[in-house]
């Protein structure tokens, strides 16, 4: 049996130690930048689950290989028109979109 480590933090405190309470503007900055990265993390991990390669998804939306691939890895900037599209038609799901406002 291992002794407990004491040392170990939790996500939120780990975050909230590097980065702030929430609202302040190194969190925020934080927080901007996780969420574009989740976008293209959950574009990748749905292209997979459907089997389809980034060139097969750009054949089905109309677009090319580079791009699918910069998307998934944050490199570019994706427009709602383009997302929409690549959901739609290349994945052949909806996208569901939720405002959190702030406090």
């Amino acid at each position: 049996m291992n002794p407990k480590n004491n040392t170990l933090k939790s996500l939120d405190t780990f975050i909230e130690q590097q980065y702030g309470k929430e609202g302040t503007p190194n969190r925020d900055k934080f927080e901007k930048g996780f969420e574009t990265f989740r976008l293209g993390a959950l574009l990748q991990q749905a292209r997979l689950k459907k089997g389809l390669t980034q060139e097969q998804l750009a054949e089905r939306c109309g677009t090319n290989k580079g791009y699918i691939s910069k998307v998934e890895n944050d490199i570019k900037d994706i427009r709602i028109s383009s997302l929409l599209k690549i959901v739609e038609e290349g994945l052949g799901g909806k996208i569901e979109l939720k405002i959190k406002l702030s406090k």
